[in-house]
């Protein structure tokens, strides 16, 4: 000690002093927020001075605990969907959870035990449960009754459908079917279609042997109306054997004796109207014919068969022939 009682040198067992801390860091938020108070403005200096109280909490980041072990796990879970996405297996995966959320749900009691179908005719029970997404392992808790729906309206058969589930495991389905109306054929290919023309389905033969036959681009749209007209003259629809649309714009009509009746594009009413009369007076729909012309609005053409055409003509070349006279002196 000196005489002012001092120690000559600090007591500090030789280390090094430590430097006197210095202010702590400021965030970066305070210092974007500090660009926008360069105006002075009073509320910007308050939010400051907050924020440099609460400096050394937004510094400091909170883990909560597990938060490891959970990032671990949502690690491999990501991993695996990409590899199922990547590998094509996502269909497959996704399946898989999907039966085993049924599962779970049926183990609790929400299992499917009675299935009441109405409205079917042409369509069987296993065929709308099919459509439905219905199965063995369905559960009625997790069964989508508005999807369901939708995929049994997808069915061209299917017109209208009812989907109701009444806990804890009945399920109600009622459909409202479309009515087979007529044979469409296009392509060399034909179908059964409806009254608005949607292809319910291939033409497999019975029950549809009977539907009459509308050919042509466009034929299936337009057959209802064209059909109910032939309705109104029985002596054609009776005799129908197929209705040709022709280009879009006109109909033939072929008869089962095999008379091509060919009408006009505009004005076909009266066109039938003037057959009716002529089969009325000439008997024109049961003769030896292969076509009846109705295009020109003046004038009818008839063509006759190939078998009355060579009658015809042996029967003019008959009368042409020069008569024997009769026998010598």
């Amino acid at each position: 000690m000196d005489g002012g009682r001092r120690l000559a040198e600090p007591v500090t067992d030789g280390a090094v002093p430590r430097p006197a801390a210095g202010p702590a860091p400021v965030s970066p938020l305070v210092r974007i927020l500090t660009l926008f108070s360069m105006a002075g403005s009073r509320p910007m200096r308050t939010l400051r001075r907050w924020l440099d109280r609460c400096s050394p909490f937004i510094r400091r980041a909170w883990v909560p605990h597990g938060f490891g072990t959970t990032a671990v796990i949502l690690l491999v879970l990501a991993s695996g969907i990409f590899g199922a996405v990547r590998g094509g297996h996502m269909q497959v995966l996704v399946s898989e959870l999907r039966d085993t959320r049924d599962a779970l749900a049926n183990a609790v009691g929400f299992r499917i035990t009675s299935v009441a179908l109405a409205g079917q005719r042409h369509l069987t029970r296993e065929d709308i449960l099919r459509i439905a997404g219905v199965t063995g392992r369905t559960s009625l808790l997790f069964l989508d009754a508005n999807e369901a729906r939708d995929r049994l309206k997808d069915d061209p058969w299917i017109a209208d459908a009812t989907v109701l589930k009444l806990y804890p495991g009945r399920l109600h389905i009622a459909i409202t079917e479309r009515d087979a109306f007529a044979l469409w054929q296009r392509d060399g290919k034909v179908e059964v279609i409806a009254e608005d023309g949607t292809v319910v389905g291939p033409f497999t033969g019975a029950p549809f042997t009977n539907l009459p036959l509308v050919v042509g681009v466009g034929a299936a749209t337009r057959a209802k109306d064209f059909l109910a007209l032939l309705d109104l003259y029985p002596a054609v629809r009776t005799q129908l054997h197929a209705a040709v649309l022709v280009a879009e714009r006109r109909w033939n009509v072929m008869l089962k004796n095999g008379i091509d009746i060919r009408l006009p594009e505009t004005d076909t009413v009266a066109a039938l109207d003037t057959l009716i009369k002529l089969n009325q007076d000439k008997k024109l729909l049961t003769r030896d014919l292969a076509a009846i012309d109705l295009r020109l609005p003046d004038r009818i053409t008839v063509q006759l068969s190939d078998e009355a055409a060579a009658a015809a003509r042996a029967e003019a070349l008959k009368a042409k022939a020069p008569k024997k006279k009769g026998g010598a002196a």
